[in-house]
């Protein structure tokens, strides 16, 4: 494994996982970078490293629990609530990817990647 954080699509490298968080941010915009992203981490899961395990983990956990407070918002929209909880959604994806971005470049694992929390 390299310390750079270059971006790159081996799944071995930082850079890997770092293209992962930027295009889980990009889909914000973007709708289907997420989707390319969850398939790269799930390709780079298992490669041995445990740092790069656990941000593959978290990736992982991000996209689906994103999609699944998104999806809960999106049909309690109809009662005005799912608009709180979208924007909740969102705060949450956004923070859990640029704490993800922040321990990758510092070279430290995710401490709980399966939490539903922040």
């Amino acid at each position: 494994m390299t310390d750079s954080n270059q971006i790159s699509v081996d799944p071995n490298t930082k850079g890997n996982a770092n293209l992962i968080y930027i295009l889980y941010l990009v889909g914000i915009v973007i709708g289907i970078t997420p989707i390319i992203g969850v398939i790269m981490a799930y390709m780079g899961k298992g490669q041995g490293d445990p740092v790069l395990e656990s941000h593959y983990n978290n990736q992982i956990n991000i996209f689906w629990k994103g999609l699944l407070y998104s999806v809960i918002g999106a049909v309690l929209t109809v009662v005005l609530i799912g608009i709180l909880i979208l924007l909740a959604a969102l705060i949450w994806y956004i923070v859990r990817s640029i704490k993800g971005m922040q321990a990758l470049s510092a070279g430290q694992p995710i401490e709980n990647p399966g939490s539903w929390l922040f």
